[in-house]
Order: C-alpha cells, then sequence, then structure tokens
C-alpha cells in the first residue's frame, strides 16, 4: 500500500511539472505576414515588465536644439527609440525578443502635410521585429496618430510591456 501511494504520488507531481512547463510558454497568434502578433497569451506566475514611453534623442548635436535635423525623420527616430528601449530591457536582464506588447505614438509633422509617416516608422521597426530582423517574437502592437508630443521635434514615442522568461 505504500508503494502505490509513493508511486500515484510521485506521477501526480510528474504531470503538474509537465503541465507547468507547458503552461510557462507565452503564446504568440500571427497576424499573417504582417510583423505583429494578432495576440499574445501570458500564462499566470509569469513577471510582466511596463517599460515608460521611450522618445528620441538627439542624433545631431550640430542641429538647432528644437529641430527635426537634431533628431532625425521618423524612421531615424524609431531606430533610436528601439536602441533606447533595447538598452533598458538589457538592463533589467530582458531583450526585445521578451516584448509581449507594444504601443506607438506617431506626430504628423509639417514635413508630412500633418500625416504620421507610418510607412517611416515600419522601416525603423523592422530592422528589430520580423523576418529582416531575425527576431520572430512579435508583440502585439497598435499605432496612433496623435497631435504631438512634448517636443516638437519629436515624431515617436514608444512604450512596451515585456515578460520576464
Amino acid at each position: 500500500m505504500k508503494f502505490a501511494s509513493k508511486t500515484v504520488a510521485a506521477m501526480a507531481l510528474t504531470m503538474a511539472g509537465a503541465g507547468g512547463v507547458y503552461a510557462q510558454d507565452v503564446v504568440r497568434h500571427s497576424a499573417g505576414s504582417f510583423p505583429i502578433s494578432a495576440a499574445v497569451e501570458i500564462p499566470a506566475g509569469k513577471t510582466t515588465v511596463y517599460l515608460s514611453g521611450s522618445v528620441p534623442s538627439v542624433t545631431n548635436a550640430s542641429a538647432p536644439a528644437d529641430s527635426l535635423e537634431a533628431y532625425g525623420d521618423t524612421k531615424k527616430q524609431t531606430v533610436n527609440v528601439l536602441e533606447n528601449i533595447q538598452k533598458q530591457l538589457k538592463g533589467l536582464g530582458l531583450e526585445l525578443k521578451d516584448v509581449v506588447k507594444m504601443q506607438v505614438f506617431l506626430v504628423g509633422g509639417p514635413e508630412n502635410g500633418g500625416k504620421m509617416d507610418f510607412d517611416g516608422f515600419m522601416e525603423g521597426y523592422t530592422q528589430f521585429f520580423g523576418p529582416a530582423a531575425k527576431q520572430p517574437n512579435l508583440p502585439a502592437r497598435s499605432a496612433f496618430q496623435i497631435a504631438g508630443l512634448a517636443h516638437p521635434a519629436w515624431r515617436v514615442e514608444i512604450e512596451v510591456v515585456a515578460v520576464r522568461p
């Protein structure tokens, strides 16, 4: 009787452990050929990390401080912001592959007739996410055109949520 109860207990622990391994996987649902996830499932027990919005840094110090030249166009700002996010994640022991949700705020400046430069954003974004970037873990993502950001030359702000592996 003791042997049977120990065997049953061992089997139960083994089965619970196997289920636990599966339950720990983040599941990303494809959005087809577009380089985002349609949905991301985060299992119970995972730690989520919310990064505040990140804005571009000056990339051309010789340009006037409040000029678009100082920060670059939407593509250049997107690359700069994602590089900054990558550094911030690294400092937290995370990587871009751990990002599960992204919110993108784009400003339509006079250089684009007041319209956001979504194509420029995507050119920068796909350097970090998608097949060309060889980074298959795609976040669920929203992109919005907004009236403005805190600095008149900023065209991009990005917030992300990451999950600790």
